[in-house]
């Protein structure tokens, strides 16, 4: 090859706490869930991923078996592997992906660490659980009153929280909407009082929500311009390998 040399991304880590299988699992998969490797595109060889990744057949063969039995691909005697139909392609995991490792960058802290986090944090939410903040505990008030009141105050509580933590997600889209939102504490006491808080987020909610829209539209035409540019992220230049690797 001549010029300057590509770096192979699919040469693993052997002194990583992380088995190589899963290594290469991790990469192939992302590649599949993205869309960059598409619907009926064929793989490699065992041998030449094998190679490619510096590990031996039999790590490559259980990989793609694992994901076979995901649905991800599928094999056909005599002709291959190919990516399976039927995988919903999500190109925007990639910029999120990217999104959270800068953010742990420029607050000094290690990819691979907020890669942990982020991995052992999906793994103790259950499924389809949403991550939330925790709820304010009922004010000492909330004794003197009749069940049916108190049921409506925790309730709105309740949604505040949920609402509060939602926010959380578009401080980026509307910073001074949501550092100017009140908050939901012990002290707020009247019914009519949480009503009105649960409002304004909703409110605020909406608004940010339209924002990031409109953030994400602007960002998806930046990337659109910066792959016609040839700036693309680690799994474009992930297929590149894989579908003409150097010699």
């Amino acid at each position: 090859m001549t010029g300057l040399t590509q770096s192979n991304p699919f040469e693993l880590a052997p002194g990583s706490d992380v088995p190589l299988g899963v290594q290469l699992s991790w990469r192939l998969r992302a590649l599949i869930i993205t869309g960059r490797l598409t619907t009926g595109e064929p793989l490699p060889s065992l041998r030449r991923v094998a190679d490619w990744a510096g590990v031996n057949v039999n790590t490559v063969r259980a990989v793609y078996e694992s994901l076979e039995v995901d649905g991800l691909i599928y094999s056909q005697q005599g002709r291959g592997t190919f990516v399976a139909e039927g995988v919903a392609a999500e190109p925007d995991l990639e910029s999120i992906a990217l999104e959270a490792l800068q953010r742990g960058q420029s607050s000094g802290q290690d990819p691979r660490d907020v890669a942990i986090v982020m991995m052992a944090c999906a793994d103790m939410l259950d499924a389809g659980e949403q991550v939330s903040a925790p709820v304010a505990e009922p004010a000492a008030d909330d004794q003197l009153e009749d069940s049916e009141t108190i049921e409506v105050r925790r309730e709105l509580r309740r949604q505040i929280a949920r609402l509060e933590a939602e926010l959380t997600a578009y401080v980026r889209d509307l910073p001074e909407l949501y550092t100017a939102t009140p908050r939901a504490t012990a002290r707020i006491t009247g019914v009519d009082e949480l009503e009105r808080t649960r409002d304004t987020l909703i409110a605020k909610l909406s608004e940010a929500q339209k924002a990031a829209e409109q953030r994400a539209r602007r960002e998806g035409e930046a990337r659109r311009g910066q792959a016609d540019a040839g700036n693309e992220g680690p799994l474009a230049s992930a297929k590149k390998w894989w579908s003409s690797p150097p010699k």
